[in-house]
């Protein structure tokens, strides 16, 4: 992509207004607490305290917003005193400008490398040096820096209080979180009616699966019905595919084909009604042709071998996530349902998932530590990004006090506010931040020549201004920038500042730091498009190794459970959405094919795709424990296991990968049956062909990107 075309795209997707559900209690919940901390202030401390405390209990609540599965008081509470903190050392260190400077490259460094942690830590950190290089023009002595920090972390206070005594559906986002996978899995189930291949993106699950993660104490209190439904909806998938699927063994047509739809149909329903409740809290509520369509004697007298099996699964499986989802009654019946549910758990031979434990905050510290400390090497976009705001950061403060206008911290302020690790978020951003600053800034001018308000109607504008941007700020970044650009020119109006002379440079200055911004990104890149090939590599390899632990529990089944590929299960999905995010990040990027050819990464894709889905087939039907063993299944498994892992570092270094292993541990299986004279289990065979079926399409895609073929049998080298 040409840089004109990606300037128009970004700068178009930046401007982009999107309709988005509204979250007007949470919005108003937001407001009223900076109503509460502006009021207190103002009547206890005057106008310019009050300003500070109003940034606080601003910034504490925008942290509530963020997408975070952690209580919503505690990230109020740690954003409130993380400023307070960084206002307070700015305040003292900036009448010397060395000084200043040097905090300010080291924070803003440090915030950028905050973004390993995720993108609710990157963002509460980002904004936190942002606002700092607002409030420390404030103050006047270390005294007053000392009362503008307390202040400013007892408006995080105010906002986690209101939180606990006026609470926002409680435990929304984990109900989001799995009514949207139900919800998906439902979806699914319609679509393998018309389409027996259907293809199933993990993400749902996955986000499931992190809302499930709880502290102690949250597992305390966490509500019935969301305990053992994303345990059961993460089984469900396999089965789903395993009965729809002909190479499982129900024709295209016939009547075994339409016993099979009406239960894909009946399993879309019911999983959908356990959505429905479990989003709102409500009792579930069947239909009841989805519930006979389930009981029907006709199943078994249609089908047999593996799909009656998995018939018989998904039966059971949906029954489990119904009685899940149920949530009501008392609580003795709530413990002795869950007690129950972990019994029929245990008995099949499967680890209990739903209690996962996330880590208090305290012991989070070093897990984050670690997590940036593992960014600090050259090829890491995190430390590209921290370099480049704290570059940027300090740079546009620099810029900002040569120029002559006042309130240079804009310039830096603006940057570090739109910079992100990737190139078109941070574009999209810098336009969007600029064209909703005009916007802002004009309307709040026009306000302030109008209605000439003092200081308490001008801390009433801004109220309102902040209440628009918590409802608003999910429809677009440049709607949100509008409602902050006009809540901060009225909130400094009220602290005394002269609202007319802060128009042109506020302008000028927002520009300037967005350019800063885009250029830093254009001569200090961190592209995604020359990583896809690394990308794809680890996707193959995390693949290559759960089809491998699928096939293994053939060769030797499980006494108690399948640990080993739900691990595995869990690594190949990483692997996938790192995958696909790098492609959408690429997608945008202006720089020449250095990576794969758009033709080359969708089939290869679609190649790996289809050797996920055959290996979650072959899992849908894993033996007990007991059951009797296929021997031939471990040489596959490791044949798998060593072919994908050179295939993985052949991809890496623009090769063809050769699965000559797979094909040699294939003709060894056959060979070996026809001298028994004895017929393997047809799931783990057919399902074992399909494998190295998709490895040799993934071959194919990538040879036609033009890399040199590997020579068969190479191997792999010592760094792989």
């Amino acid at each position: 992509m040409s840089w004109l075309r990606a300037l128009k795209e970004t700068a178009r997707s930046g401007l982009t207004i999107e309709r988005r559900r509204l979250e007007p209690l949470i919005a108003i919940r937001g407001a009223a607490g900076l109503a509460v901390v502006i009021g207190v202030t103002l009547a206890l401390f005057g106008p310019v305290v009050a300003a500070g405390a109003a940034f606080g209990a601003f910034q504490a609540a925008i942290a509530t917003f963020q997408r975070s599965w952690r209580p919503r008081p505690v990230l109020a509470l740690v954003s409130g005193a993380s400023l307070a903190i960084s206002t307070f050392l700015g305040y003292v260190t900036g009448s010397h400008l060395p000084l200043f400077m040097l905090l300010l490259v080291l924070w803003t460094f440090v915030a950028g490398l905050a973004w390993a942690a995720g993108p609710t830590g990157g963002i509460i950190a980002a904004s936190n040096v942002a606002i700092m290089l607002v409030t420390i023009t404030l103050p006047t002595s270390v005294a007053q820096a000392a009362l503008h920090g307390a202040v400013i972390a007892f408006g995080g206070v105010v906002q986690a209080a209101l939180i606990v005594l006026f609470p926002v559906r409680r435990w929304g986002a984990q109900r989001d979180a799995l009514a949207d996978a139900l919800a998906a899995e439902a979806d699914y189930a319609r679509r393998l009616r018309h389409d027996p291949v259907a293809h199933f993106d993990p993400l749902p699950l996955m986000e499931a699966r992190s809302a499930a993660a709880v502290t102690p104490r949250q597992a305390r209190r966490r509500p019935a019905e969301l305990h053992g439904s994303r345990g059961v909806a993460e089984r469900i998938r396999p089965v789903l595919a395993s009965l729809a699927d002909p190479a499982m063994g129900v024709p295209a047509e016939g009547p075994e084909r339409d016993r099979v739809r009406e239960l894909l149909a009946a399993a879309g329903s019911l999983l959908d009604a356990a959505a429905r409740a479990i989003r709102h809290g409500d009792p579930v509520r069947l239909p009841a042709s989805s519930v006979a369509a389930l009981k029907t004697p006709d199943t078994g007298s249609l089908l047999t071998g593996p799909p009656l099996r998995a018939a018989d699964r998904l039966a059971d499986l949906l029954s489990d996530v119904i009685e899940a989802a149920e949530g009501d009654g008392t609580k003795e019946e709530r413990a002795q349902a869950e007690e129950t549910a972990d019994a029929i758990t245990a008995s099949r031979g499967r680890r209990q998932t739903e209690h996962q434990r996330r880590p208090t905050l305290l012991r989070l510290v070093p897990v984050v530590l670690g997590s940036m400390r593992r960014e600090l090497h050259p090829g890491s976009p995190i430390l590209r990004h921290a370099i480049r705001v704290s570059a940027v950061a300090a740079g546009g403060y620099l810029l900002g006090t040569v120029l002559p206008y006042g309130h240079g911290y804009w310039a830096p302020m603006t940057a570090v506010m739109v910079m992100r690790p990737e190139f078109s978020r941070t574009y999209e951003r810098s336009v969007a931040r600029f064209g909703g600053t005009v916007v802002g800034v004009f309307v709040a001018t026009v306000i302030v020549q109008t209605a000439h308000p003092g200081v308490g109607l001008s801390a009433a504008l801004a109220v309102v201004c902040a209440l628009l941007m918590y409802l608003l700020m999910r429809t677009g970044y440049s709607v949100g920038q509008a409602c902050v650009a006009a809540y901060v020119v009225f909130l400094l109006g009220m602290a005394g500042d002269d609202w007319s002379q802060t128009v042109l440079e506020r302008l000028v200055l927002t520009l300037g730091g967005g350019l800063l911004a885009m250029i830093s990104y254009a001569v200090y890149p961190a592209w995604e498009t020359p990583r896809l090939r690394n990308r794809l590599g680890d996707w193959l390899k995390e693949d290559g190794r759960y089809a491998a632990s699928v096939v293994d529990q053939y060769a030797e089944p499980a006494e108690r459970g399948h640990d080993d590929v739900r691990e595995a299960l869990l690594r190949t999905r990483a692997a996938r959405v790192a995958w696909q995010e790098a492609v959408a990040t690429a997608q945008h990027e202006p720089v020449r094919h250095r990576g794969l050819s758009h033709a080359a990464a969708g089939d290869t894709q679609h190649a790996l795709s289809q050797l996920g889905r055959v290996a979650m087939l072959m899992e849908a039907h894993l033996p007990e424990g007991g059951a009797t063993p296929v021997p031939e299944a471990g040489p596959l498994a490791e044949a798998l296991r060593r072919a994908t892992d050179q295939g993985a570092k052949a991809v890496r270094e623009r090769r063809v990968p050769d699965w000559g292993q797979v094909r040699d541990a294939l003709e060894e299986w056959d060979e070996r049956e026809r001298q028994r004279e004895g017929a393997a289990d047809p799931v783990v065979r057919n399902g074992a062909g399909l494998l190295l079926e998709a490895l040799e399409e993934f071959s194919r895609g990538l040879d036609d990107d033009g890399p040199r073929p590997e020579a068969p049998g190479a191997p792999a080298g010592p760094g792989d």
